[in-house]
């Protein structure tokens, strides 16, 4: 754990309201313009929070058997939908807390979820396949089986869809049925994550590096030298800064210029034990990061992706997901012991201090 206060947040971090769900808050996000947030557990259940005061609005226990594995926050904020081991999808609606659809994907887990920029279609990948459906409900497109279980998807555009699964890469046209391009790679592909503008396509290897391309011109480079799995991965909202996990230390990349070939990253050093989750503030340079330790730490984070901590807590226990209120004023925190802990943010107090003076080694590069 930390060496941080439980239930002491300093900084920018305000506390504003704590609440717990049943079991591994596994993963969640803010409906309604940030008025609610919602929680799904490692028991199946999904919660809805007042997301000013905390108070539990709705709960729904076991509505997936065997546990919650994603959740997708639909583009309005009106609706969300939600993937488990039971290979469902659940279609929500935000206000109510209510199943409005349920689709039987398959006979495996569902692991990803994810809804198009336009919100008209919901992918989902269960096992070796993914599959696409419309607002109602109906399947409009479902891919032939990958190499390998599909480790992450994500949409570059309403009409294209991007799945990651061992040596590859691929880009999809669910509207038509069609392959528009394939990034090859010769390794397990654990995460992924796009740039705003569909351009850039960055994956954390089985074999501690990240490898990403650019799409327009197909070119990959690869970044090396981390301790462990980069499953950890978040662009900032310029697509210029890309922060990584894979070790205790964040090393945030700057695709600036020419970067972020021949260039060193920045490399944010508070936390003792291996970064869980990255994400950072909706319209800033503003980097939320979670890990192991149980620590939650805010970053002011410069240009070329340096940075300090301008906020921390320890929430106390592993952290699963951080969440960004829409407005970028609030910051909500799942963990391992079921917690949820919300706080607003307030203005900046200056730098915070690293807990203890031993440093983390890097995640260095290639």
């Amino acid at each position: 754990m930390s060496d941080l206060n439980a239930g002491s947040p300093t900084g920018v971090l305000d506390r504003g309201w704590s609440a717990a769900v049943g079991d591994y808050a596994i993963a969640g996000g803010w409906v309604l313009g940030g008025e609610a947030l919602v929680v799904g557990d490692a028991e199946g259940g999904v919660y809805g929070f007042d997301g000013k005061s905390g108070a539990a609005v709705w709960e729904r226990h076991k509505v997936h058997e065997d546990g919650v594995l994603g959740m997708a926050i639909h583009p309005s904020g009106t609706a969300f939908a939600t993937a488990g081991q039971d290979g469902r999808v659940l279609i929500w609606s935000a206000a109510e807390g209510q199943v409005t659809r349920s689709i039987d994907v398959g006979s495996g887990w569902v692991e990803n979820v994810s809804w198009s920029p336009d919100g008209q279609l919901l992918a989902a990948s269960c096992s070796r396949q993914v599959c696409a459906y419309d607002a109602d409900g109906a399947e409009v497109w479902r891919s032939d089986d990958h190499p390998s279980t599909v480790s992450a998807i994500a949409w570059s555009s309403a009409d294209e869809l991007a799945t990651a699964c061992y040596g590859r890469v691929s880009f999809f046209n669910p509207s038509t049925d069609s392959l528009r391009q394939k990034m090859e790679w010769q390794g397990s592909l654990v995460s992924m994550v796009l740039s705003p503008n569909g351009d850039i396509v960055v994956c954390g290897s089985q074999d501690n590096t990240v490898h990403f391309w650019r799409r327009s011109t197909e070119r990959d480079s690869m970044m090396s030298g981390y301790p462990g799995k980069p499953s950890a991965l978040a662009f900032d909202s310029a697509g210029t800064l890309l922060a990584t996990g894979g070790g205790e230390a964040v090393t945030v990349w700057s695709f600036r210029r020419k970067g972020p070939e021949g260039t060193q990253p920045g490399v944010l050093e508070f936390h003792h034990e291996p970064i869980t989750t990255l994400t950072f503030a909706p319209g800033a340079r503003r980097l939320a990061s979670g890990a192991r330790d149980g620590a939650v730490v805010v970053w002011s984070l410069l240009r070329n992706g340096n940075g300090s901590p301008i906020g921390a807590e320890d929430v106390g226990d592993s952290v699963a997901e951080l969440y960004w209120r829409p407005d970028g004023d609030g910051l909500a925190a799942l963990d391992a012991r079921g917690g949820v802990t919300v706080w607003r943010i307030g203005p900046v107090k200056g730098r915070i201090s690293r807990p203890r003076a031993e440093q983390p080694p890097g995640s260095g590069s290639g």
